[in-house]
């Protein structure tokens, strides 16, 4: 059975050593804004900014293997998708049934999307 609903890439998640200047590049060099902030302002623990970028704050990250956290994945159908990932051998992991892993290691946050937000989103070709 294949899942016939549309899905996109809503972020990606990374760990960075200094999540200050992270933020300053993306938002002064590529103009992408603050959305969303857990902690504390001048030392958050994570940020999320406008065009989908998510900067997670590792200090003692040594990298460079292993920097990628996430894929966070809207869906039209989060059930259905859920049943499809399951069906096919992904592990899920601590942070609840819509995080999962494949078998290469990949992890994936998959959420329900609402309203229309994925036929909008996929709608936009940025190449054009």
């Amino acid at each position: 059975m294949a899942y016939h609903k549309k899905s996109y890439v809503e972020h990606t998640a990374v760990r960075v050593k200094d999540i200050q200047w992270h933020i300053h590049f993306f938002r002064e060099v590529l103009g992408m804004t603050i959305r969303s902030v857990d902690g504390a302002a001048d030392a958050p623990n994570q940020v999320w900014t406008v065009g989908g970028m998510q900067l997670i704050s590792d200090p003692n990250f040594k990298g460079p293997e292993g920097r990628l956290a996430h894929l966070g994945i809207m869906t039209e159908d989060l059930e259905e998708a859920l049943e499809l990932a399951y069906s096919r051998g992904v592990t899920e992991l601590p942070q609840g049934r819509n995080w999962f892993a494949l078998p290469d290691g990949l992890c994936i946050e998959l959420m329900q999307v609402k309203g229309n937000a994925v036929t909008e989103a996929l709608a936009i070709n940025p190449r054009e």
